[in-house]
């Protein structure tokens, strides 16, 4: 298709351009969809951080609790990722120095991280489900 061919666009065709107008900001919860968009949260903890990031910066201005409980859960899976990151660096170097004795504890150790982190999730989620809140026994509150 030349250009000959396309449709006249804009001003030159005589139609007025529309104005830019920003998206409207999404309606808030009702009651029963914040505390289940707050406990999805803490049940996709389970897989990753990405699950409450996404959850979080979507709902975090339409529902109180899911605002509340998702950097909650945002926060804890950090940590949990960050602990992870820690124990394969510093297992790795460990490792090298006791000569691979050191690598059985860094499996151990990792081991650990991840069911903790899975059945803090869904604890977490099961409490929000229920009606409360739920605050982690550990976790670096780096969103506030």
């Amino acid at each position: 298709m030349t250009d000959s061919n396309l449709p006249p666009q804009g001003t030159a065709s005589g139609q007025p351009q529309q104005p830019y107008t920003p998206a409207a900001p999404g309606a808030p919860l009702s009651p029963a969809e914040d505390k289940q968009w707050a406990s999805f949260a803490h049940f996709g903890g389970v897989l990753s951080f990405v699950p409450p990031l996404i959850i979080w910066l979507i709902f975090k201005d339409r529902g109180s609790l899911t605002n509340q409980e998702g950097k909650e859960s945002l926060n804890f899976q950090i940590t949990i990722a960050i602990a992870h990151v820690a124990n394969l660096i510093l297992g790795s170097i460990l490792t090298v120095v006791t000569f691979g004795l050191w690598g059985f504890a860094q499996v151990l150790i990792s081991t650990a991280l991840w069911v903790v982190g899975i059945v803090l999730a869904i604890i977490g989620g099961i409490k929000v489900n229920g009606g409360g809140t739920y605050r982690y026994p550990f976790a670096l509150r780096l969103i506030k």
